[in-house]
């Protein structure tokens, strides 16, 4: 069940994301819950299997600001890394990206599995 408690567990920064909310615990949730559903986390594969650059670092970043403002660590973390990795718009090798783009379904899944428990 999505709480504070399971995203403190999750490795959130809570305490951070709820600052930016105003302590406001049910709206910081609703936006974790938005978060999860960004359409980014589909167009950041799908980009880089097509070697699109400039939409892969578009999806890449629009992911690190989202995560960023909720302190989703465990995503936001690769996503930054995955995000610079692709900033000057040029060919990447798949080995270069592979890790952090695994890194970040693997915490995207476990956030999703808090929002549907």
């Amino acid at each position: 069940m999505l709480n504070i408690n399971t995203l403190k567990e999750f490795g959130a920064n809570t305490e951070e994301a709820l600052k930016r909310c105003m302590n406001n615990e049910a709206f910081y949730l609703r936006l974790v819950k938005m978060a999860a559903d960004d359409k980014n986390f589909g167009k950041l594969p799908a980009a880089l299997e097509a070697k699109d650059w400039k939409g892969a670092f578009e999806a890449a970043h629009a992911l690190k600001g989202i995560l960023g403002n909720l302190a989703l660590t465990p995503i936001l973390k690769p996503a930054v890394e995955i995000t610079e990795l692709l900033r000057p718009l040029e060919p990447v090798e798949p080995a270069q990206y592979e890790d952090l783009l695994s890194q970040i379904s693997t915490a995207k899944a476990a956030l999703d599995a808090l929002i549907t428990k």
